[in-house]
């Protein structure tokens, strides 16, 4: 699989930008803030209805514009696909499938396939919770489009079950105040608590789903990441991964999705006085984190700068060879189309970021891939192993170089 053509309108720094893309290496050069970034974002967006660098989609419309549109022409085998996605920050997206078909945007997912490096990848390593929690789920996403409505079902649901944890503790601080009226037993904060077994069981049975495709993931990823780690920085691992549940030890000893249901409604129970207290929902895959080793102690706080570079490369390379073993092609449910292949390798200004022996290293096991799109500020950044098409990028112009 591999895009044939991108087309952008009012994205980012791009009123109107028309870029044919081929198999193979492509990479685009110019200086910082030209907008190379802008059009592999665009990539990236199509596989995951989200941006490596920003939460919301506000920031992708060109300032001054409404609405912003990202389509692109893809090859899987001897069929083409024209996929087209409408981005309109405060209202819903909209998208289409071969022009004639409007579907939903998650609809899209499964189409594009991307694996993306960039410098927020240290994030993984050094950051919070919730990046490696962002990780794995659009990893699982890519591994089986259907859990975006997962994804969303179980956000819709903490969310609603949030909001009735904070009015059980807003009252409940109201009713203590010396001189306010105590909280009736009857009054309607009690009574919308008396559902909180309802949204218990559907945020256990979502979280279920999430949880057994994040272990499944976790367990497929730990000899690949090992494997690219040792590739990377030879001599210089293991590593390990493993998955630190909020529904504790008990979740390690589950195994189907039914189990991990029951681990997670008893969890939820005994967490409930703590949660009305505080107003918030402590427990289920919102509150989980993936703990990166290396050797037998934790890669953050612990690995050198280089040693996190190479675990967060790792983790993408990883995810880029699974993928790639997954990738038999099926059909799409709605829409027409089939998904397939090999995903599209991004790397997002990430050479000059790495030393000698890790850029050569990086280039000689990405080289092969079907379609590897590369950003870069001088064309000296470009290792010599991904010869191929060049882009130069500049004030908002797009203009290939003739080799």
């Amino acid at each position: 699989m591999h895009v044939t053509h991108l087309s952008l309108a009012d994205f980012r720094s791009y009123a109107q930008v028309e870029v044919p893309l081929e198999p193979g290496v492509t990479a685009f050069v110019g200086p910082n803030g030209q907008g190379k970034t802008n059009l592999v974002e665009a990539v990236g967006y199509l596989a995951t209805l989200g941006s490596h660098r920003v939460s919301s989609d506000a920031p992708l419309v060109r300032m001054g514009a409404e609405r912003a549109i990202v389509r692109a022409a893809v090859a899987q085998g001897d069929r083409q696909q024209l996929i087209e996605l409408e981005l309109n920050p405060g209202r819903a997206n909209r998208a289409r499938i071969n022009r004639s078909s409007q579907v939903k945007p998650r609809d899209v997912l499964g189409i594009v396939r991307t694996v993306l490096f960039a410098p927020e990848d240290l994030a993984l390593i050094k950051g919070d919770p919730g990046e490696r929690r962002r990780f794995l789920d659009e990893l699982i996403t890519a591994r089986a489009p259907r859990m975006a409505g997962v994804r969303g079902d179980y956000d819709r649901v903490l969310k609603q079950r949030n909001t009735l944890l904070k009015s059980a503790a807003l009252a409940r601080r109201h009713g203590g105040r010396r001189g306010a009226p105590p909280a009736r037993a009857d009054s309607s904060v009690g009574a919308d608590l008396s559902t909180l077994d309802i949204w218990d069981q559907h945020l256990a049975r979502a979280g279920a789903e999430l949880l057994a495709q994040r272990l499944d993931l976790i367990a497929a990823l730990r000899p690949l990441t090992d494997k690219a780690y040792g590739q990377l920085a030879p001599g210089g691992g293991p590593v390990g991964l493993e998955y630190r549940g909020s529904a504790g030890e008990a979740m390690a000893r589950a195994s189907n999705r039914e189990e991990l249901y029951g681990v997670l409604l008893e969890a939820l129970g005994e967490a409930r006085k703590n949660e009305i207290e505080r107003g918030v929902t402590l427990v289920g895959p919102h509150r989980d984190d993936l703990l990166l080793k290396l050797g037998d102690l934790p890669a953050k706080g612990y690995a050198s700068h280089g040693e996190s570079w190479s675990y967060a490369l790792a983790l993408r390379l990883a995810s880029y060879d699974l993928l790639r073993s997954e990738g038999e092609p099926f059909q799409v449910p709605e829409g027409g189309g089939r998904r397939s292949g090999e995903p599209v390798l991004i790397l997002d200004d990430v050479f000059a970021e790495l030393d000698a022996r890790r850029r050569e290293r990086l280039a000689e096991l990405v080289a092969p891939g079907e379609q590897v799109l590369v950003t870069a500020a001088v064309e000296d950044d470009v290792p010599g192993a991904l010869a191929g098409r060049r882009f130069a990028v500049s004030g908002g112009t797009v203009r290939a170089e003739t080799p």
